[in-house]
């Protein structure tokens, strides 16, 4: 039995990753893990080692081949991560999935998977940036932790978007970012074949195939999303009455564009919105069959939103789950934005975009493995007794617990529980004033 040795709180979290490494392998990516939240500035493996110091026992190759030869399998450890999440957080009800993509920057010629992508942080509708690296399609859990005053979300499973130019060389047939999800949330309802789904995602994750796939899996799996406001909505086809080829579609049904210009009264609701606040809005919807020619009809409630404090442009949102109603579509898409705070965060304190492998195997490890650390940190957080949670950052107005709090607290808990129980001399610690020893910690785990 692998035993893990980090403190007590990681173990439940840890035996249940286990299974997917060797005993060998799964004590250096125990060690790999810590490292990796401990560490300040680039996740490559030699920076990891670094911050380890005496504590990373053998070669540092036996380390580096972790990501780059030894015999494990990523899907099956974010199929571990999900399950052992799922279960702690989400134990019961629907769960809320978002979905969305990221490019990050990576140097070098003979970089497996690199491409040019434009970067949507950086673009606008009158300029394209472009960067040149890897485009990972990521799908996020979201939860909403007793803590914080937010959803936030948890990536579980990533998959790497290969260019079509890149396919072509291959001689690969291309699959678009949405084909790539749909292969995601296929996984999902495979793996977890007792609990349903909603998934949460942007214009470019609403088209009419996704909906399409979702209505194919209505019974467990429904859809949010931006709805263009053209789309062609129909009746029902009618009862075929036995002559010529059965019809595919109804009536015509006003588009949501000419719905609204012709409504004159609408329905002024509290909805939740973005940032985990709440907004005065005036809203209107309808029910139809969105049809596309030879892909058939999928029948959806669409909402139209405008905020009555005239800061936000107008949105049509949809939904293949007709139970729902306007402020629950509302709140579910505003509430995607969260994933977009999972990527600068990503960024900016756990070092997406910072490593430096270059083979087939460690590029399609490193990242995803950096994308699953988040939510780790929110699980080890969510472990720690209250005592232990120190560290926090406050400022006039704050509420909550933020991902930086929680990863400072995680760190001082290594540092005062893994760190310097196992260092020579570590137990000299115990005897400084307490102001020393918060003054050492704040140091060694900064708030980010």
């Amino acid at each position: 039995m692998i035993l893990p040795t980090l403190p007590a709180e990681a173990g439940p979290l840890l035996l249940a990753l286990a299974p997917a490494f060797t005993a060998q392998t799964f004590k250096r990516v125990e060690l790999l893990l810590a490292a990796a939240l401990l560490t300040t500035g680039r996740r490559t493996v030699a920076n990891l080692l670094r911050t380890a110091g005496a504590l990373a026992e053998g070669h540092k190759t036996s380390y580096q081949r972790v990501l780059s030869s030894a015999s494990w399998s990523g899907l099956r450890l974010a199929c571990l991560l999900c399950g052992f999440l799922l279960r702690h957080l989400v134990p019961d009800g629907r769960v809320v999935l978002v979905g969305d993509d990221t490019v990050e920057g990576h140097p070098g010629r003979k970089v497996y998977g690199k491409a040019r992508h434009r970067d949507p942080v950086r673009s606008s509708k009158a300029y394209t940036a472009w960067r040149y690296g890897h485009k990972w399609v990521v799908l996020a859990v979201l939860v909403r932790l007793p803590f914080a005053t937010r959803p936030w979300a948890l990536p579980v499973l990533v998959d790497l978007y290969r260019s079509a130019e890149d396919n072509r060389r291959r001689g690969r047939p291309h699959r678009t970012p949405a084909q790539l999800l749909c292969r995601l949330l296929r996984l999902v309802l495979l793996r977890f074949p007792d609990r349903s789904f909603l998934f949460v995602g942007d214009a470019g994750y609403g088209s009419h195939a996704v909906a399409r796939f979702v209505h194919r899996h209505r019974a467990r799996l429904a859809l949010v999303s931006k709805l263009h406001p053209d789309a062609n909505l129909f009746e029902p086809p009618p009862r075929y009455a036995g002559r010529g080829r059965p019809r595919v579609k109804g009536r015509p049904l006003p588009k949501p564009r000419q719905a609204v210009a012709q409504r004159r009264r609408f329905r002024r609701l509290t909805v939740g919105w973005y940032g985990g606040g709440t907004r005065r809005v005036r809203t209107a919807g309808g029910t139809g069959h969105w049809y596309k020619a030879g892909a058939g009809l999928v029948p959806l409630r669409w909402v139209f939103v405008r905020d009555q404090s005239g800061t936000h442009r107008d949105e049509y949102f949809f939904t293949t789950d007709l139970t729902l109603d306007a402020a629950a579509v509302i709140g579910h898409y505003t509430g995607r934005w969260s994933i977009e705070t999972t990527f600068q965060e990503l960024r900016a304190l756990l070092g997406l975009g910072t490593t430096c492998g270059w083979c087939r195997q460690t590029v399609l490890r490193a990242a995803p493995c950096l994308f699953g650390l988040y939510a780790v940190v929110a699980l080890l957080y969510q472990a720690l007794p209250e005592a232990k949670r120190a560290g926090a950052v406050a400022w006039p107005g704050k509420e909550g617990t933020t991902f930086s709090d929680a990863l400072t607290a995680v760190r001082r808990w290594l540092w005062a529980e893994w760190v310097f129980p196992q260092a020579e001399g570590g137990t000299a610690l115990a005897k400084l004033p307490q102001p020393l020893q918060d003054l050492i910690f704040s140091a060694l785990a900064p708030a980010a």
